[in-house]
């Protein structure tokens, strides 16, 4: 058959044509979707955004496990702070736990923190690190005073471990102008 003849026979028959061009259409169709589904299924941004929320997860329940504390579960308490922290950070939990439970038994207090919001400064999956920047709400309860709140800004640094994070530093987070003349 002839360009011509074709042309014709698709001018008689409109329903073929219309057949013609929608299953051209339709190919296209699934070809760009296929394409950007393989895109989107190898692309790294999505690991890179998954690492950046569990470290950002796992810093903020560090950060609000060691500001949270209860006399009458002392063990379960200083427990969860040791499983939070990781080198030097745990180091010093460590060696420093049974004067700090005897601190607080006798002080009797129950201290609670809220995280009231977090950030992630910066993320280095290769080397297992991460710094977060973590605002808090703390309220602490003595055994015969009112409870007092208080806001604060701790900053910490998270090392992965065995596929978890963990806290390795953590501090108070610089407030206001700190720069000297």
């Amino acid at each position: 058959m002839t360009r011509s003849i074709r042309t014709a026979v698709l001018l008689r028959r409109p329903l073929l044509a219309a057949a013609l061009a929608l299953a051209l259409v339709a190919g296209g169709v699934a070809a760009w979707a296929g394409w950007s589904w393989y895109g989107a299924a190898h692309d790294e941004s999505a690991d890179y955004a998954a690492a950046r929320d569990a470290a950002l997860e796992a810093g903020e329940q560090a950060v609000q496990n060691l500001n949270t504390l209860d006399h009458r579960q002392l063990d379960r308490g200083l427990d969860l702070w040791e499983s939070s922290t990781t080198g030097e950070l745990h180091s010093q939990l460590a060696k420093g736990r049974e004067e700090f439970a005897v601190q607080v038994a006798e002080a009797k207090t129950v201290s609670t923190a809220k995280v009231l919001s977090g950030a992630l400064t910066e993320l280095d999956q290769r080397a297992g690190r991460a710094r977060v920047l973590v605002a808090l709400r703390v309220t602490v309860r003595a055994s015969d005073a009112k409870a007092t709140e208080k806001d604060s800004r701790m900053l910490g640094e998270l090392t992965r471990t065995k596929g978890h994070w963990k806290l390795s530093a953590l501090g108070q987070a610089p407030v206001g102008d700190t720069a000297t003349d």
